[in-house]
């Protein structure tokens, strides 16, 4: 098991910013791939962002790219997704996900899964 909780979500004006955190109380966290994902309302989940083991490498769906950064601290086995220019189709639940494996763009291939943190983006 690696848990995983989600923090940092809230209500923010469009082009604001915001940045989750998504922690780790397994100390194995560090050799496992972390993604970002995000929920709307009647929506499927949908990929965001994701980052390899070492944090070497990362990927972002073309809504996030140069808007999102992902990155973690495996010494403090915490993951971060820093959103700038927000905007109101950003507004959606927003989980952490960990796999065993390289990055991955599908949902399903993810093990380990939070909470989810709301992020809402007011007009």
């Amino acid at each position: 098991q690696v848990p995983l909780a989600e923090s940092g979500g809230g209500l923010v004006q469009v082009g604001g910013s915001l940045r989750l955190s998504c922690a780790a109380s397994e100390r194995t966290f560090s050799s496992y791939t972390m993604g970002w994902f995000r929920q709307a309302p009647g929506k499927e989940r949908k990929f965001v962002a994701a980052i390899d083991w070492s944090g070497s490498s990362t990927s972002y769906d073309d809504s996030a790219k140069g808007r999102f950064t992902i990155s973690r601290d495996n010494d403090k086995n915490t993951v971060y997704l820093q959103m700038n220019s927000l905007k109101p189709e950003d507004t959606a639940v927003y989980y952490c996900a960990a796999r065993d494996g390289n990055i991955n763009y599908n949902f399903w291939n993810y093990r380990y899964w939070g909470q989810g943190t709301q992020v809402t983006v007011s007009s």
